[in-house]
């Protein structure tokens, strides 16, 4: 019987070139990931609920990135045989896990986006070059 120290190093371990964990990862980090992952935190969420809460994204880029979290396991998609059929989307509990962690880093880079902008303009003005850049 096989358990989970017979696996090969590069299952668990990003940093490897054929890590699964790196698709995963690309899920997650990608432009629309996380904004959907955090906006399921505040509650379940229809789609056009969701398409609206998240500005800018398209309804295709939508459909697309919760056909990938669905398929990660880190969201669930419930429908109601209705007419036409109500689709609500909800973060499973491994979603759930995941989430927090990504609202963390949300909520860091919103409180802190004058300070990041203020670096990105001293950077762009030459003062934040390193020697020999």
């Amino acid at each position: 019987m096989s358990n989970a120290t017979d696996a090969p190093a590069t299952l668990n371990d990003v940093f490897q070139r054929d890590c699964p964990g790196r698709v995963v990862i690309e899920h997650i980090t990608g432009r629309w990931g996380m904004l959907i992952l955090v906006a399921l935190c505040e509650r379940p969420m229809r789609f056009y609920m969701l398409r609206d809460r998240i500005g800018g994204i398209s309804e295709k880029m939508l459909s697309q990135n919760l056909k990938t979290l669905v398929r990660d396991g880190l969201v669930e998609r419930e429908v109601e045989p209705s007419t036409p059929p109500k689709v609500t989307y909800r973060l499973s509990p491994l979603g759930r896990e995941l989430a927090c962690a990504v609202r963390t880093l949300v909520a860091f880079i919103g409180e802190r986006v004058p300070a990041i902008m203020a670096a990105q303009r001293r950077y762009d003005r030459g003062d934040g070059l390193p020697d020999g850049d």
